[in-house]
């Protein structure tokens, strides 16, 4: 009987202390997407970076007071503005706002006191290309007709890698103004690895997002 009581209070103990270790919460905020192309020859397109939101659920494991690990999922935007400054075609002006799921997993270093603490998360993340949506004007280069385009953009398995894969890091300050609830606020960026678009052409045309946002969550720690 003794040793079952023991053992019922060690795995009690045991299961208090895992729990003690896990955090869960949500977030939110704004993201600025750079998307990175060659125009080769076109010298008057210009691609211009844009802002949009982001937003998600996070849990992470503390090995330790110093170090743990966090995975998210996350609905972020990475759109990007596409113009064209050449005299005839200098009507062609539209945004590209795009979907992405990403699952973002990370080591996360912390420093600090009890209270406000800082943190550096470093690792990798998976993102699926959910949808893409196209507003503003296009010039067709043959008739210089002006057509208001506001439609979403159909996938092309040939073309469109809706795949990503990358590297993600973020730096920020954490305070734990109750003893199980903690509001973070983190400087995030997203580094593709991976083009959004497919070799499946004689002159390869590689396209690349590095997404940097700034967001704020709430936590609830176990």
């Amino acid at each position: 009987m003794k040793k079952t009581t023991l053992l019922l209070t060690a795995l009690l103990l045991l299961s208090y202390s895992a729990q003690a270790q896990w955090r869960a919460g949500v977030f939110g905020g704004a993201v600025w997407n750079h998307y990175s192309i060659d125009t080769h020859y076109m010298a008057d397109l210009k691609y211009r970076g844009q802002w949009g939101p982001s937003a998600g659920i996070a849990g992470q494991y503390n090995f330790a007071d110093w170090l743990g690990v966090r995975a998210e999922l996350n609905m972020t935007a990475k759109n990007y503005r596409q113009q064209r400054t050449f005299e005839s075609l200098s009507g062609t002006d539209y945004v590209t706002a795009n979907s992405y799921l990403q699952l973002p997993v990370m080591a996360s270093f912390s420093f600090g006191g009890s209270f406000v603490r800082g943190f550096l998360n470093l690792g990798g993340y998976g993102a699926w290309w959910c949808s893409s949506h196209l507003k503003g004007k296009y010039i067709n280069v043959t008739s210089d007709q002006v057509t208001d385009v506001d439609e979403d953009f159909v996938f092309d398995s040939t073309r469109d890698n809706r795949t990503e894969w990358g590297l993600a890091g973020g730096v920020g300050v954490e305070w734990r103004f109750l003893s199980h609830w903690a509001v973070q606020a983190e400087a995030r960026c997203y580094y593709g690895l991976t083009s959004t678009q497919k070799d499946y052409m004689i002159i390869q045309d590689p396209r690349y997002n590095t997404t940097i946002g700034l967001q704020a969550g709430v936590f609830y720690i176990f």
